[in-house]
């Protein structure tokens, strides 16, 4: 019966350094860097869409600012991304039958006016090669409405949430769905013209761009399209467009509210004529190598051959000043380094940060570094620094605080978690669920079979309001959530670097192609009717 008892009674001793996470909390709570992290990000870098001067310029600070911290950084460079884009310059607004400014964005990758222009607006929803035929010969000039208008219901919960703890006892049930993408990509789809509805993602893509090509050869002065959600002053987008050189850049996209969307396809759909003004000018920028940037503090121990890594995608969309999605993420980890070394604590293991690019097309960067560092996934050839990674942790769900972590399908990790969480249970629920959570940088290195986590974060107002939309900026961050979040990181990451033994890990997954729960297919997110995407 000893025999038996004694690893169960070993499995539950996992022993917390009550002292040093005090130290960790006081350093936070008493010298705090990270709002002024978050405004070199977003106010001075502004948005950091992969490959773009801003996306370089920012990258280039977060090296500086580690080095500054006594943190040893770089920027690893991985590729190729293809061809990048910018947005140096903006105006739209109805001019009849009144003047009417409109709130809004260019999508990615599209095109450029060349200086301003006046155009008729016109209905033409063209899903089918039926609707090109339609309208062939009809479009030339015209400021093109491609989608349906969009229903503002009444508003009748807040924009801002946080977890219950009834939510939270929901997310730690074991999940009966085996599933968990069905609902999510029903809810895709149910978004997309009924035309597509039935269509393959191939088939739903090739058909995106042979739109593209003929609203480009018909010579249409633009489009005008409309968020899948969002409201207020509130507009959803990402890109329209491709970042292969050997795609066509169409006419330039102009996502609105739908508020102003609306109002004038009425006036088109009451054939009262409506003119609008608009001047887009955007960069397309030459194919070049990307780069993650990478930080580390040095292990001293018997095990500083060994890594932990905890990291956060640096890119964002171009909306905003990609605040909660992820300077927020990025952010905290940078602040979590920064107390480990300000607090000069002893770490046994290699500790390694990871802020990536490229994570709004489908994860690319931190697929190449895991590719390059860990193994391959379609082919499971692993390299020998995946033996000596311990664990990887994300953060990538806005500025809400952490609530808890999801074990990826990892039970194993459970007791060592409810530990870790044991010290913070005044600052955090530590709910532990067994669930998986996709769409960001975790799924790259799960995929290879390495203990990957993203932490559960209070939604506040993530979905409803900043995420890839252009009230994405630094006012809609929770200063108090942020620091609770970097308190909770950095103990994580010295708890792992620390403990006796490396992180448990799953059985190594087999070898093919592998997106995840919840990630984006290869290339980039799923599209949809406007050019907005599901990522993170």
């Amino acid at each position: 019966m000893t025999a038996i008892l004694l690893p169960l009674s070993m499995m539950a001793e996992e022993k917390v350094d009550l002292y040093t996470m005090h130290r960790i909390r006081a350093e936070e709570r008493d010298h705090s860097k990270v709002m002024d992290t978050l405004f070199y990000l977003t106010d001075l870098n502004g948005p950091r869409l992969t490959n773009s001067p801003n996306y370089f310029a920012a990258a280039d600070w977060v090296v500086s600012r580690l080095k500054e911290y006594g943190i040893a950084a770089k920027e690893e460079k991985w590729g190729p991304f293809g061809r990048s884009w910018q947005l140096k310059k903006f105006y739209a607004a109805m001019v009849a039958p009144t003047y009417q400014p409109l709130i809004g964005f260019p999508l990615a990758w599209s095109g450029s006016t060349n200086g301003p222009v006046t155009s008729e607006a016109v209905i033409a929803q063209i899903y089918t090669d039926a609707d090109i035929e339609k309208w062939k010969g009809k479009l030339k000039g015209k400021l093109v409405l491609s989608a349906a208008a969009r229903a503002v219901p009444l508003s009748t919960k807040p924009l801002s949430s946080r977890y219950t703890d009834a939510e939270l006892a929901d997310i730690e049930a074991a999940p009966e769905e085996t599933s968990p993408d069905g609902a999510r990509m029903q809810a895709m789809r149910a978004r997309m013209p009924a035309a597509w509805q039935n269509l393959s993602r191939e088939q739903i893509t090739a058909m995106r761009k042979k739109i593209s090509e003929f609203f480009l050869a018909e010579g249409v002065a633009g489009i005008l399209s409309v968020g899948n959600s969002g409201d207020g002053g509130t507009v959803f987008g990402s890109s329209d467009g491709s970042r292969e050189e050997k795609e066509a850049i169409g006419p330039p996209n102009i996502c609105v509210t739908p508020e102003h969307y609306n109002r004038i396809y009425r006036l088109l759909s009451h054939n009262i004529p409506v003119k609008v003004d608009f001047d887009v000018e955007s960069e397309i920028l030459a194919p070049r190598d990307s780069a993650n940037v990478i930080g580390e503090i040095p292990g001293s121990g018997a095990h500083k051959n060994e890594i932990v890594m905890l990291g956060a995608h640096l890119d964002s969309w171009q909306g905003g000043t990609g605040a909660t999605d992820n300077a927020a993420g990025s952010a905290i980890m940078m602040e979590a380094m920064r107390i480990l070394k300000a607090l000069d604590l002893k770490l046994d293991r290699t500790v390694r940060l990871g802020l990536w690019s490229g994570e709004e097309e489908g994860l690319l960067g931190s697929k190449a570094y895991v590719k390059e560092h860990f193994g391959d996934p379609e082919t499971m050839k692993i390299t020998e620094e995946h033996a000596k990674l311990s664990g990887y942790f994300n953060v990538d769900n806005g500025s809400g605080k952490i609530r808890g972590i999801y074990l990826q399908g990892n039970d194993m990790m459970r007791p060592i978690f409810e530990e870790w969480f044991a010290p913070f249970k005044d600052m955090s629920n530590g709910a532990i669920t067994i669930r998986n959570t996709g769409g960001t940088d975790h799924l790259s290195f799960d995929a290879v079979g390495l203990p990957g986590f993203q932490f559960v974060q209070d939604e506040l107002e993530y979905s409803t309001r900043t995420h890839h939309s252009n009230m994405d900026v630094y006012d809609h961050l929770s200063e108090a959530d942020l620091r609770q979040a970097a308190t909770i990181v950095a103990a994580f990451v010295y708890n792992t670097a620390n403990r006796a033994e490396m992180l448990p890990r799953k059985p190594l997954p087999p070898p093919g192609p592998r997106r995840g729960p919840g990630a984006p297919p290869p290339g980039g997110p799923a599209p949809t009717a406007t050019g907005a995407s599901a990522g993170n």
